[in-house]
């Protein structure tokens, strides 16, 4: 187990004049409370639970507005204010000893993919709210106010955080979700009002920064025995449709120096892809998850392929890179086929969001003061934190996931690894605080 050597024993009233007082060295802090945050993550888990383990809690299903209400709860006993905006959002604040002074956010969000697991999202939102609770109990008093933030349906979309940057596009509200109602049906039913949207909108100055605990939902730190991850950034994404155009014709009359089989080159494109993603330096990646073949008979040849093709990586001009290589393999296999392949981008992209240089420094500091190992590393998923990135400097701490599994009733970080996260969460919070980010 990864331990964290940190412990604290001091006085609130110690904590009160350090907060409002700039020292050389840092005294110590209060610790994250361990048995406390694994309790609210099992009972966080009973709003959706699946029989075979992991949730269902699906945003604006009754489970999620039962989990929701549940979190609210808990901010309450921390002492935050709690509201919700008009996109669902619940915030939860604490005000700061200067009204001037603009907001410190951190937070995640609750809901779930169907048949999910117990940790993606609520270790973010359940460690925001220790923080909060850890200063709340000891009297510590910041500059800035601090707002906790549980965001509206992030599996559907980044709802919450597009409509607090003002970039959830209005006909968003018309998609239909998991749940069976529209995203504004289900804004609706958790609260908010998707005809006032705007008033959820945060102006870039009204915060001072964004960060976001998360598992990494990767193997990277718990196969090496990393600590934390200091997130250098959500990489962006891009998806085509592909066509490949064959010709259909009889499997058994039709030779095979005669044929043109558009499966065929569809699969010869696919090893391209793996193929060029693997053999340029980075770490990019680059994967084809959808091909249907037509006619799609057993004694047919086939005579068009539509395939998905899907590149990551935090580099935009990276991603143009891969893709005009696998175009450039692509030609060359239509022409030795003869079988024409064609791209069709699709409006679905999301651009790189590195994180901000500085808050990466901060959380790298906050790790090696309580005596944790971290590295920095990318999210090759997608987070709010990549929207937040429009408002105000933003940084993201990952925790290990054990054996890199999420999306899954398997899915698991242990109580001390989620501890050290909301113990550096902490740190940085209050480095800001201090100025740090200045």
């Amino acid at each position: 187990m990864r331990v964290c050597k940190f412990q604290s024993s001091l006085l609130g009233s110690f904590f009160a004049a350090l907060a409002l007082t700039a020292v050389a060295s840092e005294p110590e802090l209060p610790a994250a409370n361990a048995d406390r945050l694994q309790q609210r993550i099992v009972e966080l888990a009973k709003f959706g639970a699946n029989p075979g383990g992991g949730v269902s809690r699906i945003a604006f299903s009754a489970a999620d507005i039962a989990g929701r209400e549940y979190i609210k709860g808990l901010m309450q006993q921390a002492g935050l204010q709690v509201r919700f905006d008009t996109a669902g959002n619940i915030i939860g604040r604490r005000d700061g000893t200067d009204p001037k002074f603009p907001v410190i956010m951190t937070g995640s969000h609750i809901d779930s993919v169907p048949g999910g697991g117990n940790y993606d999202g609520d270790v973010g939102v359940l460690g925001a709210i220790e923080v909060a609770q850890l200063l709340h109990e000891h009297g510590v008093r910041m500059r800035h106010p601090l707002e906790i933030v549980s965001f509206t349906d992030e599996e559907g979309g980044l709802i919450g955080s597009l409509a607090m940057t003002g970039r959830l596009e209005g006909g968003a509200l018309d998609v239909v979700s998991h749940s069976g109602k529209s995203i504004r049906e289900g804004i609706l039913a958790i609260g908010g009002d998707p005809q006032r949207l705007v008033q959820a909108r945060r102006n870039p100055g009204e915060l001072k920064a964004f960060v976001e605990l998360h598992i990494e939902q990767g193997a990277v730190l718990d196969e090496s025995g990393v600590d934390i991850g200091v997130v250098e950034g959500i990489v962006g994404i891009r998806w085509w449709d592909v066509t490949v155009d064959g010709v259909a014709n009889h499997a058994g009359t039709t030779p095979m120096d005669r044929r043109r089989d558009a499966l065929v080159s569809a699969a010869e494109l696919a090893l391209a892809v793996h193929r060029v993603a693997t053999a340029l330096p980075g770490r990019q990646v680059a994967t084809v998850g959808r091909i249907r073949a037509e006619p799609g008979a057993p004694n047919v040849i086939p005579g068009s392929v539509v395939m998905s093709l899907e590149i990551r990586d935090l580099a935009s001009e990276k991603i143009q890179q891969v893709y005009d290589a696998i175009r450039a393999e692509a030609e060359k296999i239509a022409m030795a086929r003869q079988t024409p392949i064609g791209f069709k981008e699709l409006d679905v992209a999301s651009e790189p969001a590195p994180t901000d240089e500085r808050m990466r420094r901060i959380i790298a500091a906050a790790a090696a003061s309580l005596g944790l190992t971290h590295r920095l590393m990318p999210s090759g998923a997608g987070h709010d934190a990549q929207d937040m990135t429009h408002l105000a400097p933003t940084g993201m701490i990952f925790v290990p996931s054990v054996g890199g599994i999420s999306h899954s009733p398997q899915e698991y970080t242990p109580p001390d690894d989620i501890a050290n996260g909301v113990n550096v969460l902490l740190r940085t919070v209050l480095a800001i605080d201090r100025g740090e980010l200045d």
